[in-house]
């Protein structure tokens, strides 16, 4: 069976062909690629196939619908595509970034579907809308292809209320849903099945805390099985230092600025999300050129690191504490999963909970970075969220064929 999987953002969208291989949640990838700058001067679409050159083609984009005919145009091209006709596809799954409280697992898409989603871009104004586009899409050009909504937010539904609850007045959460939602969600969910794996032992009993550093980055702790906190809140700004987001901040900071600079809610919210993180601490946003940076003696770029490597290890005692141990710390996404220098740096501190960490192993960016020895385990996993919604949209086509 053949899975397509979509990732539709404002003006661009990415997306993964898959075959299933036989085992449970195994996969093959037969092309991937995107569509950039939609309804933007300048757009395109591309396909890659393993083994194979990039194709390329720049077309006229006005709006989401056209761009995934394209897509599918490519991917069905009688000399260089994947597929020999959309009859082949099983389905298409949609990545969705906030499903708010109406959604603890993936889900076949349908009316109710699409106007939860549709009520929820109130939480998540820059990405649902988007999301739901591309959605709409599919439907408009194949209205008789199965559709699967993933949501970023949904293992984070375990939570407790004293992880999700923020101290304001309760109508704020009853009424208006101000709450910690979390997000990351299916990438967290993948390292942490796949590290029970790795370790053997049943994810149900182990506590794991899974760190997710990319250009956004978020932490997540896992016990008995769920996730029971993680560093994000109602919407990615919260938690850690990120490339371009601020992460944690005193509250009352934006009220501070708009009060005495004279700014707009909009104009702040771009600040928090667009130009702070690393950006704003030393003027890069990609974690390489602050190293870079450290190397040749920026202090800018020293304090940067230093306070992204702080926030790290706060979450992590926390959550060591907040779960009364760990015994797994999982790292994955771009800089978790390339970066030795940041590992070696976050678990510096954790000698104490009795974590020794294997330099030889870590430089070599093995599955295995802590010694035989060591209390506590710390792995590097490389995280496959597309294949994660391959393999929901599987599962839900085939059970609802059942």
């Amino acid at each position: 069976m053949k899975i397509l999987v979509i990732n539709s953002g404002s003006s661009s969208i990415k997306y993964k062909l898959y075959k299933s291989a036989g085992g449970v949640g195994e996969f093959v990838v037969l092309a991937q690629g995107g569509a950039e700058r939609i309804s933007i001067s300048g757009s395109s679409v591309e396909c890659k196939k393993p083994g194979c050159e990039k194709e390329h083609q720049y077309l006229d984009l006005p709006d989401h619908k056209t761009a995934i005919n394209a897509i599918f145009q490519m991917l069905t091209d009688p000399v260089k595509g994947a597929l020999k006709s959309l009859s082949e596809l099983s389905g298409v799954g949609h990545r969705v970034v906030h499903g708010g409280e109406d959604f603890t697992k993936s889900a076949l898409i349908n009316g109710d579907v699409v106007e939860a989603i549709r009520k929820n871009s109130v939480l998540a104004p820059l990405h649902n809308p988007p999301n739901l586009m591309g959605i709409q899409a599919v439907y408009e050009l194949f209205p008789d292809m199965p559709q699967v909504a993933v949501f970023d937010t949904a293992i984070h539904q375990s939570m407790p209320p004293k992880a999700y609850l923020y101290g304001l007045p309760k109508d704020q959460y009853t009424i208006h849903k101000i709450r910690r939602y979390g997000f990351h969600g299916t990438s967290h969910g993948y390292v942490a099945k796949k590290a029970a794996k790795e370790l053997k032992r049943p994810l149900d009993k182990l506590k794991i805390i899974t760190c997710h550093l990319g250009n956004g980055g978020s932490l997540a702790a896992f016990c008995g099985g769920k996730s029971i906190d993680t560093s994000m809140g109602l919407t990615p700004l919260a938690g850690i230092l990120m490339g371009t987001r601020s992460g944690d901040l005193d509250p009352y900071i934006p009220l501070h600025i708009m009060e005495t600079q004279r700014l707009s809610a909009a104009q702040v919210s771009v600040m928090m999300n667009k130009h702070g993180g690393l950006l704003g601490v030393c003027g890069k946003s990609d974690m390489r050129d602050v190293l870079d940076g450290c190397e040749k003696g920026n202090e800018a770029c020293w304090e940067a690191l230093e306070i992204f490597i702080y926030n790290i290890q706060k979450y992590i005692g926390a959550y060591a504490a907040a779960m009364n141990g760990v015994d797994v710390i999982v790292f994955t996404a771009g800089i978790g999963e390339n970066n030795p220098v940041i590992r070696e740096k976050v678990l510096a501190n954790f000698s104490y909970l009795g974590l020794k960490l294997d330099k030889r192993a870590n430089s070599a960016n093995e599955t295995l970075i802590t010694s035989a020895a060591s209390l506590v385990k710390s792995l590097v996993i490389h995280t496959d969220e597309e294949m994660v919604i391959a393999a929901d949209t599987l599962e839900l086509i085939k059970a609802k064929k059942k």
